[in-house]
């Protein structure tokens, strides 16, 4: 067989794999959007047969054959797409490979089990109803780990999952090197004794018109809505099913907009990459697909953040705010508001935290979970260990569990290892948005008149055309002329604490 049949086939296979992913896909956003409870039984089963037909379909012998022919062949060579899709798809194969398929198949279903009985412990605000789901992910994700390999650190091969060629002791260099900094930036701005006010973020504000609000701000972004949709989930989140079909969902608090509006903005960001991915002419390849969750989160923080907090955003929206839920912010001036939404105050929900003391949440995760897949956590000491760091990093104390260690989805989902690429994309994020602001000129003027278009297509031609042709370091080095540092987000996150507390 020529390299060139052998590849046209390679495809073949690899779209009808990411077929049944789409399928499976799909039935997870009805499961967390819409399924009636009593359902999860056999959507267990759904998930777990497909998960385990995808495994077995992408692990087949006939795949490996295939890519014998190619890796020593000219198509294997360079940074095309061929090539690129050669290279990934064996890293993608050999990893897939050390995996047991019933191990998938009962992860596949554990998910599904797990993800709802965690809404139920958070809705009743009782961490004993989902600590069974815990322990018996955690011990599937220990199975799965040593399947994989490693070197005596269980979270290197769950790392590579999200980031592919980063390791545990690289990411926990990175956040422990935050971690001073970020401090002392939390303390200067306690020692400074200004009060920005964020009462206006509390007030009353009707579902329906945040829906509508939050809404038109994704679309006015970028988010494509012919190609995409917003649901309600328990947890926000953002899945591409396929060409075309991109689905975000959001929550509503009708006592806090954050919640929703910036939630919104940080699904649309992850939608938005999703959509610009070149997978009408490769889905199903590695070129089709995000070249790392660091890059991905990079894409929702910088539209939730670097421009849906800055004050040129709200010169544009907050007139429209202002209209919209005139009984909350008649009194409230457009400085007010911004100052509010970047108010630097430790919190005990991740998800409404600010920019600052966010990454201080993802190192809390990040400590924990290692822990769990290590075995030095026991699951039943979750909540007690929680508590701990959260007092030692944060000076904040959880009331329930609801709002302590049952606050995320994502040990539910078996999402161990996915934590760290938060602070990675708020790193990339920064370097980024510097990049464009050099090239692009001035983006303030731009977001001020609600023009949104030249920093998404920056973002088009320079990421999200790539696929996963490069690596996520070899990406950000590519685009901005430099390694990724830390210093790009210390630079924007000080100047926000100058600009607003004068430290």
């Amino acid at each position: 067989m020529s390299p060139q049949d052998a590849y046209a086939s390679l495809i073949g296979k690899l779209r009808e794999v990411a077929l049944i992913g789409s399928a499976a896909s799909t039935l997870e956003w009805d499961m967390q959007t819409q399924m009636p409870e009593q359902g999860i039984g056999v959507r267990g089963e759904q998930l777990e047969l497909l998960s385990t037909l995808r495994h077995a379909r992408f692990t087949d012998p006939a795949i490996g054959e295939l890519l014998a022919i190619l890796t020593t062949s000219d198509l294997a060579k360079g940074d095309t797409p061929e090539a690129a899709n050669i290279r990934e798809t064996q890293r993608d194969y050999t990893r897939a490979c050390k995996l047991p398929g019933d191990l998938v198949g009962a992860i596949a279903r554990q998910e599904s089990v797990g993800q709802k009985a965690w809404e139920q412990a958070r809705k009743a605000d009782d961490f004993s109803q989902f600590e069974p789901h815990l322990r018996t992910m955690v011990g599937l994700k220990q199975q799965a780990a040593d399947a994989y390999g490693h070197d005596g650190e269980r979270y290197d091969a769950l790392l590579e999952e999200y980031e592919p060629g980063a390791t545990t002791v690289e990411v926990a260099s990175v956040l422990e090197g935050l971690r001073g900094p970020l401090v002392e930036l939390v303390a200067a701005v306690k020692d400074s004794g200004k009060d920005v006010r964020h009462d206006m973020l509390e007030r009353k504000y009707p579902g329906k018109d945040q829906a509508e609000f939050a809404r038109f701000a994704a679309q006015a972004v970028g988010f494509d809505f012919d190609a995409g949709r917003i649901d309600v989930s328990a947890h926000p989140f953002c899945t591409g099913l396929n060409t075309g079909d991109t689905r975000i969902t959001t929550r509503y608090d009708e006592n806090f907009f954050g919640d929703a509006f910036f939630g919104t903005l940080h699904e649309a960001g992850h939608g938005m990459y999703e959509q610009g991915l070149p997978k009408a002419e490769h889905f199903g390849t590695p070129m089709g697909e995000s070249v790392s969750l660091g890059i991905h989160e990079s894409q929702s923080r910088m539209w939730e953040n670097a421009v849906g907090r800055s004050a040129a955003f709200w010169k544009w929206a907050y007139p429209l705010a202002q209209k919209r839920f005139k009984d909350a912010l008649w009194d409230i001036t457009e400085d007010e508001f911004v100052g509010g939404a970047n108010a630097i105050r430790p919190t005990l929900i991740r998800t409404e935290s600010d920019e600052t003391t966010y990454n201080l949440h993802i190192l809390l995760r990040f400590e924990l979970e290692r822990a769990l897949l290590a075995g030095d956590l026991d699951p039943k000491d979750l909540p007690g260990a929680w508590t701990e760091k959260m007092t030692k990093y944060l000076g904040v104390v959880a009331p329930s569990d609801a709002d302590g260690c049952l606050q995320d989805v994502h040990w539910s989902a078996g999402l161990i290892g996915y934590f760290p690429t938060y602070t990675l994309g708020n790193l990339y994020a920064a370097q980024l948005f510097e990049k464009a602001r050099e090239d692009l000129g001035d983006l303030d003027d731009q977001f001020a008149h609600g023009h949104f278009a030249a920093l998404l297509t920056w973002l088009r031609e320079n990421i999200h055309q790539h696929g996963r042709r490069y690596t996520a370091g070899q990406l950000c080095e590519r685009v901005t002329g430099k390694s990724l540092s830390s210093e790009p987000l210390l630079r924007y996150l000080r100047g926000k604490a100058k600009s607003y507390y004068g430290v």
